[in-house]
């Protein structure tokens, strides 16, 4: 899809009319067999002060427009950020990117979780218009059943990985679905397992209650209220923290240097992992290859948790996140450090970075006409970077070539650019190929 067809498409959102109040946009008449259901105009109604952008890779659904993907067969990305009715009729409280499928927690006394993409391993559910055949590919959201013992039970996060799913709720511990080939689910692992027509989902529980989901590739975290952490799944390259490199198919508490820490973040986007605790102190494990836990030795993977050797000038962290070979960092000054393999945002002529070294804050919008612009909030993808500042602007960097950055092209963008998303992003979620905005009108 070239850029033309993009404004096209984004110009024909401005002008379609809505189905739930009937009111025709800009004096444009439409049919009503043409209004796209999944799709939402500008309205200035009360339901309209939560709003949902998405942008990538279309053609696996995981964007959940169907129109568009079946209108325009040809169209296989959308290049810039793309409203969707879906936030509309459904207040989500949490989303989650995984490859190439999306899921969506709602606040609803009825269906509580939705998703659409690639179901290949019944990471959104098991679904079968006709039965016996579970389909593969799902368009757009549909409800996923939970087997929820309590109805008043109410869904806190989501989390998506690979091909697996988790689901935080306040009563009920975690749920899992999906693949547990290596275990990532929490459950034993069965041999010959057919995923494609999974119905259950596994329950699991611990002592300490969980307070946060986490998913890798094909492991999966949880932390507890307490701040402990506790990983199964696939650990070749020591993510799971337990120190060993075999898969575990138990949750179990990861120790190292983390051992006597409140945790109160971990993020894993492939098979490195970074945790931070309640001082500002950042733990790592997993895969070292290119860099990411900055160790001195020629060490490429490290089974157990240990703390990063950050230097004074960092100071202290606030948030993190970590790519497939970077990691980005968030200090309580506004200030983003980046170290790793890639395109880390410093420009082409800087691929890797041995310690964490900081990006200009001008090129987040802080200058004499804005001192006060900082960043509040960073994301790590597989191939790319996103933040977040105070005004509710969101900028990305990285690899773009399903077009996941947002920005109109498939270019690789070497330094962080703001995306035009028309509404104050609160949070997202990178996928490998895609990403999802919630945002709220700007004030």
């Amino acid at each position: 899809m070239s850029i033309r067809l993009s404004s096209k498409l984004f110009h024909l959102l401005k002008k379609t009319s809505c189905a739930l109040c009937s009111k025709r946009c800009f004096g444009v008449k439409i049919n009503p067999e043409d209004v796209d259901p999944f799709m939402a105009p500008y309205s200035e109604s009360p339901k309209d002060q939560q709003r949902l952008y998405v942008w990538g890779m279309a053609e696996h659904g995981a964007l959940g427009d169907l129109k568009i993907r079946s209108r325009e067969r040809q169209i296989q990305f959308i290049y810039r950020p793309v409203r969707l009715r879906f936030s509309y009729s459904h207040k989500i409280k949490d989303l989650a990117c995984g490859y190439g499928f999306t899921v969506y927690a709602v606040e609803s006394n009825q269906y509580k979780l939705f998703g659409c993409g690639l179901n290949t391993d019944s990471q959104i559910g098991y679904h079968d218009p006709r039965k016996g055949h579970p389909l593969g590919l799902i368009l757009a959201p549909v409800p996923i059943q939970l087997p929820l013992k309590e109805p008043n039970t109410k869904i806190k996060a989501v989390a998506a990985g690979r091909a697996h799913t988790l689901v935080l709720t306040n009563t009920e511990g975690v749920y899992a679905l999906g693949s547990n080939c290596y275990g990532q689910c929490g459950r034993k692992i069965i041999e010959n397992e057919d995923y494609s027509k999974l119905r259950n989902m596994n329950n699991i529980k611990l002592d300490d209650g969980i307070s946060k989901i986490i998913c890798g590739q094909d492991h999966s975290l949880f932390i507890t209220k307490t701040g402990k952490v506790y990983a199964c799944g696939w650990g070749a390259d020591g993510q799971t923290g337990l120190g060993h490199y075999n898969n575990e198919s138990q949750p179990t508490i990861v120790e190292g240097d983390i051992k006597d820490e409140k945790i109160v973040k971990v993020v894993s986007s492939a098979d490195c992992v970074l945790a931070l605790n309640d001082q500002g102190d950042v733990f790592g494990w997993g895969n070292s290859e290119y860099g990411q836990l900055l160790l001195d030795s020629d060490k490429y993977q490290v089974n157990t948790p240990r703390k990063l050797l950050l230097n004074k000038a960092v100071g202290k962290i606030i948030d993190i996140g970590a790519t497939g070979s970077s990691c980005i960092a968030l200090n309580d000054e506004g200030v983003v450090f980046v170290w790793g393999f890639g395109i880390l945002g410093k420009g082409p002529d800087m691929n890797r970075s041995r310690e964490p070294t900081p990006i200009p804050p001008i090129l987040f919008g802080r200058n004499q006409y804005n001192p006060e612009t900082k960043v509040k909030s960073v994301y790590g993808g597989i191939f790319h970077m996103a933040a977040i500042t105070s005004e509710g602007n969101l900028y990305t960097w990285g690899k773009n070539k399903w077009g996941q950055l947002g920005l109109g092209h498939v270019k690789d963008q070497y330094f962080p650019l703001q995306v035009s998303v028309g509404a104050a992003v609160k949070r997202v979620s990178c996928g490998v190929d895609h990403m999802v905005a919630l945002c709220t009108p700007y004030q």
